[in-house]
């Protein structure tokens, strides 16, 4: 099989444990563009928590917010916000379980607590300042993505409350909340669409509990070494570690690299 582009998730994938990119990873995705092979970066970040990364390695594609925010090449092309509604009846059963929220909007996000210890740590804990208090921020702009701030333990409550919002924990106090139906492998969709490109002749390098869509949804899903045990069997092979050269290691294996 001929693989025509290549898709990369960032936390624990394309940066390490101390949010860096290897040089290893910066070369090889350097090689990949000489090849004139598309290079996108997929994640849960919001655009504004990345920016400084596309551009250390000069891309302007991506997908964000797990799949509900697509820009490629600079142009936003897909958009699927949650409802205000929806944003309504969330933060009311939040505030009544003292769970804080953080609001994410394609161009800022606002938490609606003031410096909450869960949102600083958890925010730390990705080398990133916490969001600034607005309360009603979720009422003023469109949002992709909310962060909910609770133990693993206590996601069933919202779980069993809402059936157009799904959740996908990233960290031990908070999950992500993105629409249902909504994942990095129906962003990826959208670029692949774009480009008249099959998903059979797609990469995907991911490490977390929001790859399994992703990597099984391409031709050639790649689990980093040091991935979430509940991800790797969704891939087709598992790679060495981010430390390690994983992705060069895996580009090499499946071809696109010598």
């Amino acid at each position: 099989m001929t693989y025509k582009i290549v898709f990369i998730d960032i936390d624990g994938t394309l940066v390490n444990g101390e949010k860096n990119i290897p040089n290893d990873a910066k070369l090889a995705i350097k090689e990949l563009k000489k090849r004139h092979i598309p290079v996108v970066l997929a994640t849960g970040r919001a655009p504004y928590f990345f920016s400084d990364i596309l551009a250390d390695l000069g891309l302007s594609s991506y997908i964000s917010f797990n799949g509900s925010y697509v820009v490629h090449e600079a142009e936003e092309v897909y958009r699927k916000p949650i409802p205000v509604e929806t944003l309504k009846a969330l933060e009311d059963m939040a505030l009544k379980n003292n769970h804080p929220l953080v609001f994410q909007g394609s161009k800022e996000c606002c938490a609606n607590h003031e410096e909450h210890a869960h949102v600083i740590e958890s925010f730390q804990s990705l080398k990133l300042n916490a969001p600034s208090y607005r309360k009603d921020f979720w009422k003023e702009a469109d949002i992709y993505q909310c962060l909910l701030f609770c133990e693993g333990k206590e996601e069933k409550l919202y779980e069993e409350s809402f059936s157009n919002i799904h959740f996908v924990r990233w960290h031990p106090l908070s999950t992500d909340v993105i629409p249902t139906g909504g994942s990095k492998a129906a962003g990826i969709a959208q670029i692949l669409n774009i480009l008249n490109i099959d998903p059979k002749e797609a990469v995907a390098f991911g490490d977390g509990l929001n790859d399994k869509e992703m990597l099984s949804y391409v031709g050639m899903g790649i689990a980093m070494g040091n991935a979430h045990e509940n991800i790797k069997p969704y891939a087709k092979f598992v790679t060495k570690h981010v430390d390690e050269g994983g992705i060069a290691y895996g580009l090499k294996k499946i071809g696109l690299l010598e």
